[in-house]
């Protein structure tokens, strides 16, 4: 039995542990913060640091400040408002297509057929392959001499001749869409999949019960179930498409002329061909704070919607 002369010990003691567990957390997250913090955070401080400045590798020790000409120079340049328009329709198209294909992959798996698990394995495939392979592959998809998109297009008679995919002004950027559609729709298969096995069957039994056709269960049970899920998945994948370069420059190297042109790859070929770090890093910093607005907006609108 307790008694009065150890209860002073005991009470700093039962204190004492529930600071630990309260401070346990933050020690087993702090190795994921501080990674995080080295790997993003101080590479964009640098960043937004040599933006600031003349920075040209060539010249390491010539690098003056010179505060914000590079912001103006980059809205002075033309091929900056190429980039920039070029990347609205690169993200306007590739997300919702990648979506929609994948709504409908979803749809089916998420049915009753032999091999079932075998399907749900093999979408997988394009996801987990790398990009640099996504390039190459339908780099050799669309060649205008042995490409396999050709050959069929002129059998089946829909092309008198063979078309230059990749090298047409007209059609480059749009066939890199296509084949970052292709890549990238099984992550919204997977995501939706997953929402559609958390919606209760019970709510379609009710809903065949009342007389609800296939469409309208789609529409107030599908997709409501599925709303939580489709704004994280459309997040990030914004977010990923909008800084995906390696496709393109294995496709196009951002050609023929400008016309592939994406801001992170601009960025990125003015750093990697002129040396010029302090305007490819302006560029990057444009570009994030034009996506984080972009975030911020479709966040509100649609967290209203979902409320």
């Amino acid at each position: 039995m307790p008694t009065l002369e150890n209860a002073p010990a005991t009470a700093p003691t039962s204190r004492g542990r529930r600071r630990k567990f309260r401070i346990l957390p933050y020690v087993l997250v702090s190795p994921a913060v501080l990674a995080t913090m080295f790997i993003i955070f101080l590479p964009m401080l640098q960043a937004g640091f040599m933006s600031l400045h003349k920075y040209i590798l060539y010249r390491p020790k010539d690098t003056p400040f010179i505060f914000l000409d590079n912001y103006i120079r980059a809205f002075g340049d033309e091929v900056f408002w190429i980039s920039l328009k070029q990347t609205l329709i690169w993200i306007g198209l590739t997300v919702p297509l990648q979506a929609l294909l994948g709504l409908v992959t979803a749809l089916l798996l998420n049915q009753e057929f032999p091999w079932r698990a075998v399907a749900r394995g093999l979408i997988i495939v394009p996801w987990a392959l790398p990009s640099v392979v996504i390039g190459l592959m339908w780099s050799w998809i669309y060649h205008p001499s042995y490409g396999v998109l050709n050959d069929l297009l002129l059998r089946v008679g829909l092309l008198g001749s063979a078309m230059p995919w990749l090298a047409n002004p007209d059609t480059a950027l749009y066939s890199i869409i296509v084949a970052l559609m292709w890549q990238g729709f099984p992550f919204f298969a997977v995501m939706f999949l997953a929402g559609l096995q958390a919606i209760p069957k019970s709510y379609y039994e009710a809903a065949q019960i009342d007389g609800a056709s296939t469409w309208q269960q789609f529409r107030h049970i599908t997709l409501p179930g599925l709303s939580g899920v489709m704004v994280t998945a459309f997040l990030l994948r914004i977010i990923w498409v909008a800084n995906s370069i390696d496709v393109i420059y294995v496709m196009t190297g951002g050609g023929p002329g400008y016309n592939t042109h994406t801001l992170p790859l601009y960025s990125f070929i003015r750093v990697r061909s002129a040396m010029d770090f302090g305007y490819g890093s302006a560029l990057a910093v444009i570009f994030t704070l034009m996506l984080l607005a972009a975030v911020v907006i479709y966040l509100r609108r649609v967290g209203k919607d979902i409320r």
